[in-house]
């Protein structure tokens, strides 16, 4: 995993490389998670992984896990929304 790709083998053996959105750390359980997306797609979807120091990826497995990367995904995806409406914007975007 570099800084803002990784290569994922999907079900075929087919190494794939995807762009990294966003990666961070939960303190409580001591995971790193990567959440990253095929650019090649027309309609790329997000995944996510637990990654380790090596650059290895596994699978998110119990459900509040999913909950806490699906909310820091929001939260994400609510911080590109504003910076991407205040781009054009002179004034009252600095919250």
């Amino acid at each position: 995993m570099d800084n803002n790709t990784i290569v994922v083998t999907d079900e075929l053996g087919n190494e794939v490389e995807y762009e990294i959105l966003f990666t961070f750390e939960n303190e409580e359980n001591g995971h790193k998670y990567v959440v990253y997306f095929d650019p090649e797609k027309d309609e790329p979807e997000a995944q996510a992984a637990i990654y380790d120091e090596e650059g290895g990826l596994f699978p998110i497995e119990t459900p509040e896990e999913w909950e806490l990367v699906e909310e820091v995904f929001q939260s994400f995806v609510s911080e590109e929304d504003e910076t991407e409406y205040c781009e054009g914007e002179d004034e009252d975007c600095n919250s």
